[in-house]
């Protein structure tokens, strides 16, 4: 089975590499600032990112799995223009050009690998959100990624809910990795600070529901309103003794997956 190379590069912004195909998720490059979101409020970005897309090189692909400003930032609506393909939300993808396509819960969109393999991409469904505040946030999407000989990768996006974990697990059985966007975000004003993406808690019960062999959190470092880090995620892992499944990055790292 194909090894994959991971590389945070900070937020929920992750360098996948898998037979020399190169993936990215939710581009964020600005440097630290401050944003205004319209119903969240000040949106604070602590940390840049650890390498600018110079220093990345050649991405073939981009998987945007929503517009908002901690998932696809000024620097990152330009880094779209620029890849050779990018998969996003319908609603995300009219703002941008042909070589962004959008892609709905359950579609499918199919790329070649070098080695002239084809991987699937199927979009699936994320709640940003509790009932009631998610449909308010707008659209986010997750991707699930195949490949004979590749192992199968979930990537959540901003899915805060079990529920949604569950049915995704029915549809797909056999999930190898699980890139589950984390970090506990949460503001005061939406839903009396409800989790809007998974907690530890709820990474850590996503991880049993699928029966993954490797879990790589993301989006939990570099922004305010992320209430975890990775510190705290690898401690509930290795509490649970389940640290072994877990590869908890700081940004600027890299791990070599081997199932």
């Amino acid at each position: 089975m194909d090894d994959v190379k991971v590389t945070l590069i900070g937020g929920p912004t992750l360098l996948l590499e898998i037979a020399g195909y190169r993936m990215i998720t939710d581009p964020t490059f600005d440097s630290p600032q401050v944003y205004h979101h319209p119903i969240a409020g000040p949106v604070t970005k602590k940390l840049g990112p650890s390498a600018t897309p110079e220093e990345l090189g050649q991405v073939d692909l981009a998987l945007a799995s929503h517009e908002h400003i901690d998932n696809l930032d000024v620097a990152g609506r330009g880094f779209l223009t620029m890849v050779p393909l990018a998969l996003t939300t319908t609603e995300a993808a009219e703002n941008f050009g042909p070589n962004v396509l959008g892609i709905s819960d359950y579609e499918t969109h199919t790329v070649a690998l070098p080695d002239g393999r084809q991987m699937k991409i199927t979009a699936v469904p994320a709640h940003h959100g509790p009932e009631g505040v998610w449909d308010a946030l707008g659209p986010v999407i997750g991707f699930v990624l195949e490949a004979e000989g590749m192992p199968t990768i979930y990537i959540s996006g901003d899915n805060s809910e079990l529920d949604i974990v569950r049915e995704i697990a029915d549809r797909f059985p056999a999930i190898d990795i699980a890139v589950l966007f984390v970090g506990g975000a949460k503001f005061d004003v939406i839903a009396d600070g409800a989790y809007i993406t998974l907690s530890n808690d709820r990474a850590l019960e996503a991880a049993k529901i699928m029966g993954v062999k490797k879990v790589v959190p993301v989006h939990e470092d570099s922004w305010e309103h992320f209430s975890q880090n990775a510190d705290q995620i690898s401690k509930l892992f290795a509490d649970a003794g389940l640290n072994d499944l877990l590869i908890a990055l700081k940004p600027g790292e890299s791990a070599d997956i081997r199932l």
